[in-house]
């Protein structure tokens, strides 16, 4: 096979399904936050594999906790258990703080973490009955979220486009705004659990309402349901902490469930949910969920060596530091309308021309040209989620080049 990126591109087309639409790059290489396409040109990589490779690409830790379990055992089935999955349990449970009784799930993916909660929810509907003596099944979640793909996720996921082609969606999800308001008019008796991002980042990098989450946990509480945490994009560093929900709830204060993926595994593929307490995490008995490959020797193995690294190297107070100074950086920039900053989890807003005008896009095929990987969540807006190694100055050479990016891009918009 040619290794011509174009030809390799044309290979893609013909021979795997098109659900991501036509890649824009073979990627054959990475080291630290650059990546190398096929035809040799080098990438600054400010997505990190939309917020996955948290170490950046091929750390030399990480290398090593990968290469050598995986010559002594990569998978064994649930049937058995292995030091390295008890030990990555130990390490979720003490960096999160969860309290005495919590327990861990191993899955593969951020969707299968949410699965798992959906099926933890309606086990506790069926616990715990709404006022009409039946079983709980209505599950709140939010406008502009995003849970995932599979079924069950997807019907937690609110937008249209990707719902409307499979539906009937699995029932009982109702949708409401990121308000106190709307909280408080829909969480009764009736509900059994409210799924929540506590930093939107599919839309788009929206944090919730100050007071959001706390007064959720106190009507969740109130009203006998489960509040879950979907931490999957913004967990595991990305915010400068190890959980975004940490900042929003009082010490001491935690949610019934948190799920887990994308920075987990450092680029290996792994999910996790953290049932919390005694109560919740007795909800699932055996038998009533499970995975074939999910936290398997070689997957825990390559996360244990993620946290290991992110905590080692200092890296939640470094997405702090450099994620403030990125920001800082973007807003001076004229074309800018707005940043929206959690560590190095960032929403840029940009100036368009008019409303209609989708210059994001535009700007991240600019932005590619130029060397520099991003994408878009929306027609004017801009998705940044680097390695959380990333320095200062590698983020300044980004700032550096974007006018001309955009400029780029409104002269390619102007001659389409």
């Amino acid at each position: 096979m040619s290794d011509s990126q174009n030809e390799l591109l044309q290979d893609y087309k013909d021979n795997l399904l098109g659900v991501f639409g036509d890649p824009a790059l073979v990627l054959t290489e990475g080291q630290g936050v650059y990546v190398t396409d096929a035809n040799g040109k080098r990438y600054l990589d400010l997505l990190g594999g939309i917020a996955v490779n948290s170490i950046g690409y091929a750390h030399p830790d990480w290398v090593a906790a990968v290469s050598e379990q995986a010559g002594k055992l990569a998978h064994i089935s649930n049937l058995f258990t292995s030091p390295q999955g008890i030990s990555l349990a130990h390490q979720l449970l003490e960096l999160t703080d969860a309290p005495e009784g919590s327990h861990v799930f191993f899955a593969n993916s951020g969707s299968e973490a949410n699965e798992a909660a959906f099926k933890l929810a309606r086990r506790h509907g069926a616990a715990r009955p709404g006022p009409d003596g039946a079983a709980r099944t209505r599950v709140l979640a939010l406008e502009n979220a995003f849970h995932g793909r599979t079924m069950g996720s997807l019907a937690l996921t609110a937008k249209e486009a990707y719902r409307a082609p499979f539906e009937p969606l699995p029932g009982g999800v109702t949708h409401i705004p990121a308000s106190i308001e709307a909280l408080e008019a829909e969480l009764d008796d009736t509900v059994s659990a409210l799924i929540v991002e506590p930093v939107q980042g599919e839309s788009g990098v929206h944090v919730l309402p100050d007071g959001f989450l706390a007064r959720a946990r106190e009507l969740t509480r109130e009203h006998g349901a489960l509040l879950i945490v979907d931490e999957v994009q913004s967990g595991i560093g990305r915010t400068g902490q190890w959980l975004a929900t940490t900042a929003q709830l009082p010490e001491g204060v935690f949610p019934d469930a948190i799920t887990l993926a994308k920075g987990l595994g450092g680029g290996f593929p792994i999910g996790a949910m953290i049932t919390v307490g005694t109560e919740v995490s007795s909800l699932l008995t055996a038998g009533q969920h499970g995975t074939t490959f999910g936290g398997n020797p070689l997957a825990t193995a390559a996360a244990s060596a993620t946290l290991d690294v992110i905590k080692d190297e200092g890296l939640l107070g470094n997405a702090d530091v450099v994620g403030a100074h990125l920001a800082a950086a973007l807003n001076d920039l004229p074309e800018v309308r707005e940043v929206r900053q959690h560590g190095l989890l960032i929403g840029i807003d940009l100036v368009q021309d008019s409303p209609e005008q989708a210059l994001a896009p535009a700007v991240v095929t600019a932005a590619r040209a130029a060397g520099f990987i991003i994408n878009a969540t929306g027609p004017s807006t801009v998705r940044l989620a680097p390695p959380l190694i990333i320095t200062a100055q590698e983020t300044d050479s980004f700032v550096a080049s974007l006018p001309g990016i955009i400029r780029d891009a409104r002269a390619a918009l102007a001659g389409s």
